[in-house]
């Protein structure tokens, strides 16, 4: 197939100095380069190595930057009508978010004629309590969600489509679709319902593009979407799920999933986790408890699969997990009484890969109860919303943290790992969310600790805005070392384990360039946990230099569903720590 154009970009200027200062190349490679290009050839039948611009392998390089460059607030939108409690990035460019039904009326109208009747809390809702916000355009426009979906779940499936599962009342059964599309598309509501109510759950696409369901409030279940014929009636037990609930205040909802590079199901609940097979509906392995305190809505933390490093020949990298934040039990009690118990300032990781997995402790410079966790295209995570005091639920925390932390996993001095970035104005408590946008920025929105909508009167009033973030690699600074990607191989549909190449443009010639390619699933968020995120690390073939300002760097695929399940990936080429836009890939 041919290739897929992405975008153009202009260097005249740029070119017509350059080109009186350096003699154009001879080749698409220097002479050593190619010379050691040909003398690897007679090793690759067998075993491939990793290939770069001056033999630099290809492992995430730490991004330093200079203390100065600490991020930018962006404020968006004063008000998108909808508090955003949900969100889940699309494959064309947009964002679906949603809150809830029963807050009583939105500030966002729906489409004249577009009525909900009898609910809970209005005999008559015509106001919006979705929207689909554009991202290039920043613009939104109104959506109708027919049934309650408050803290409900979802996950993409393969052709892009939102599977949005469960929620409160008479929407805590439903299944709902969403498929991107550029016209008037809203959601769709299946007939058929869940087998179980889902309040608080967890959603995972699977290997087989079928989605898993875990869990919920008195839920101590699983169950797919679709079913098959051997799913046993729609629901499999999982005591484990009722062996981690707290009296009085659970401490097991939301719990954080993974896929693992087995195809087993990685499961973090309280303080406790598991790899379960969902097939045999067994549990293969328990991990030690991790230390200190509660993890679990509503002590709530966040987590992670840190990246997984991938090469041609090795179909089981290393895994580890990296979950922080959280409460102490009793936390959520207490602060129904009025007393703030401060929130956890610890992350904890281990390695499910190792022999003996254990976990490493490490403290945060700020602790936070409900925090939002994302994976950045470097390999880094930030940290971000949540309150230094307190438990997750209305009226439960207060003083929010302000400061994102970035926090840097392959940095060997853990005492260098953490760096505490420029703050918001907006306080993110309760019902607040974040995603990773396709530019490299952070899309944040929400906090609504309250039954209703309250946006007077209180400490932290209901957020209707919304607002971007962008991390110290989005800096004027590092814009001439910002890649441009023009075009990917196959169209961006790709075969798992197939070579694949990426043609992108730097401002200026870089002789030593140095680049990583990374692949995200986009997640869906809410309750600070980013369902279905996975950031895979690509095996670079090698890197050749086309021009003075043009090069393409060629790849392998994920080399399996159980590593990559199908499905739309942004993939971002990262030059010096700094990544460009993504491109988007659709593995089948």
């Amino acid at each position: 197939m041919g290739l897929i154009k992405i975008k153009s970009f202009s260097f005249l200027f740029t070119i017509l100095i350059l080109f009186s200062l350096f003699p154009p190349p001879s080749s698409s490679l220097s002479s050593s380069h190619r010379h050691r290009q040909h003398s690897r050839q007679k090793q690759r039948h067998h075993h491939r190595r990793n290939t770069q611009l001056n033999n630099i392998p290809s492992t995430f390089l730490p991004s330093f930057f200079p203390p100065n460059v600490n991020g930018e607030w962006v404020l968006l939108h004063h008000s998108i009508g909808v508090s955003a409690m949900h969100m889940q990035l699309l494959h064309n460019n947009k964002v679906v978010i949603f809150d809830r039904t029963d807050f009583g009326a939105s500030n966002l109208s729906l489409p004249e004629g577009k009525c909900r009747y009898d609910d809970e809390v209005l005999d008559v809702d015509c106001s919006a309590h979705s929207i689909i916000y554009d991202i290039p355009s920043n613009t939104y426009r109104p959506l109708m969600v027919q049934t309650d979906v408050w803290c409900s779940s979802g996950a993409l499936n393969s052709d892009g489509t939102l599977i949005q599962t469960g929620g409160y009342h008479a929407g805590d059964r439903k299944i709902r679709l969403f498929s991107p599309c550029d016209d008037d598309c809203d959601w769709t509501e299946l007939p058929q319902n869940l087998t179980v109510q889902r309040w608080y759950a967890s959603d995972h696409i699977l290997p087989d593009g079928r989605v898993i369901i875990v869990g919920g409030r008195k839920a101590f279940s699983y169950e797919f979407f679709p079913k098959n014929e051997n799913d046993n009636g729609g629901v499999f037990d999982l005591p484990f799920l009722m062996e981690t609930t707290d009296p009085d205040e659970e401490n097991n909802l939301y719990p954080f999933l993974y896929i693992l590079p087995d195809g087993n199901l990685y499961i973090f609940s309280n303080q406790r986790s598991i790899v379960l097979d969902y097939v045999n509906n067994k549990i293969i392995k328990e991990f030690p408890m991790i230390p200190g305190e509660k993890r679990s809505y509503p002590s709530t933390g966040s987590s992670v699969m840190l990246p997984l490093r991938l090469h041609s020949v090795d179909q089981n990298p290393v895994v580890e997990v990296l979950i922080c934040g959280g409460a102490w039990g009793g936390a959520y009690v207490k602060a129904q009484e009025g007393e703030f118990w401060r929130a956890s300032n610890t992350c904890g990781r281990m390695k499910l890969t190792d022999s003996d997995p254990q976990w490493v402790m490490e403290e945060m410079p700020l602790g936070r109860i409900m925090p939002d966790m994302l994976l950045l295209p470097t390999g880094d995570v930030i940290i971000l919303n949540g309150a230094a005091n307190g438990a997750a639920g209305w009226e439960n925390a207060v003083d929010p943290v302000l400061n994102p932390i970035l926090y840097r996993p392959d940095e060997p001095d853990p005492t260098k790992r953490f760096t505490v970035l420029n703050p918001s104005t907006i306080p993110r408590m309760y019902h607040s969310s974040a995603t990773l946008l396709p530019d490299g920025r952070i899309l944040v929105g929400g906090s609504n600790p309250h039954s209703t909508y309250n946006f007077t009167g209180v400490m932290y009033p209901t957020e209707l805005s919304l607002e971007a973030f962008s991390p110290p690699y989005l800096a004027t600074e590092y814009a001439h070392n910002t890649p441009l990607i023009q075009a990917v191989d196959q169209g961006g549909i790709l075969s798992y384990g197939q070579q694949f190449s990426i043609t992108f443009s730097l401002a200026f010639r870089h002789p030593d360039a140095r680049f990583i390619v990374s692949m995200i699933a986009p997640s869906f968020t809410t309750h600070s946990f980013a369902m279905n995120q996975r950031l895979l690390v690509l095996d670079i073939v090698g890197v050749e230099w086309l021009s003075w300002f043009d090069y393409k760097v060629t790849v392998f695929a994920p080399s399996s569903r159980n590593i990559a399940p199908p499905g739309y990936y942004m993939v971002f080429v990262v030059h010096q720590g700094v990544p460009g836009h993504c491109v988007w890939v659709r593995m089948q």
